[in-house]
């Protein structure tokens, strides 16, 4: 398991060093790059690694870092402050994205 230290190291590694340079926002049924105001649903994209911080003093401080390749290759970062259980998604999108869904964590 690579260590890719604090969340900021992980996204300037996963971005410098594998390719991952879209930003992508979540949207409740969808991923968005916003820069290029194109949005993939579940099935167009593939959740490649998932990696979790935990704040060092503060439970709130807790984050999700997902790596994801579209269906057309773009590579990019999703990152949840306090996890896909926090907020208004569909079940279909939860489940794309659940940290125990036969993925392995980074």
């Amino acid at each position: 398991m690579k260590d890719y230290g604090t969340l900021s190291q992980a996204i300037n590694k996963l971005k410098l060093e594998e390719g991952y340079e879209e930003d992508f926002n979540l949207l409740d049924e969808e991923i968005q790059i916003k820069s290029k105001e194109q949005t993939f649903g579940t099935e167009e994209f593939e959740v490649d690694k998932v990696l979790r911080f935990e704040g060092m003093s503060n439970p709130d401080d807790n984050a999700i870092l997902y790596a994801i390749t579209t269906s057309d290759n773009h590579k990019g970062l999703l990152v949840d402050g306090y996890g896909i259980s926090s907020g208004q998604i569909s079940k279909k999108m939860m489940k794309k994205l659940d940290l125990k869904d036969h993925r392995e964590l980074d």
